[in-house]
């Protein structure tokens, strides 16, 4: 789904577009496909990297 997911690397910080409540999460790992992110409103999620468009938050 997004090829953008491909650059996240672990401790960039990333918000989910469907999820603004959620805050602003930060990458813990990105491997085969599966990116794990840990939410400061939602704890640590585990996304299939095909499925969810991860956005880069620059704003922190």
């Amino acid at each position: 789904m997004n090829d953008l997911n491909s650059i996240l690397e672990p401790g960039m910080l990333v918000r989910h577009p469907d999820r603004p409540d959620w805050g602003v999460g930060q990458v813990q790992s990105n491997a085969g496909g599966k990116i794990t992110v840990n939410f400061r409103d939602a704890g640590k999620v585990v996304f299939d990297g095909a499925r969810v468009a991860l956005v880069i938050a620059f704003d922190g």
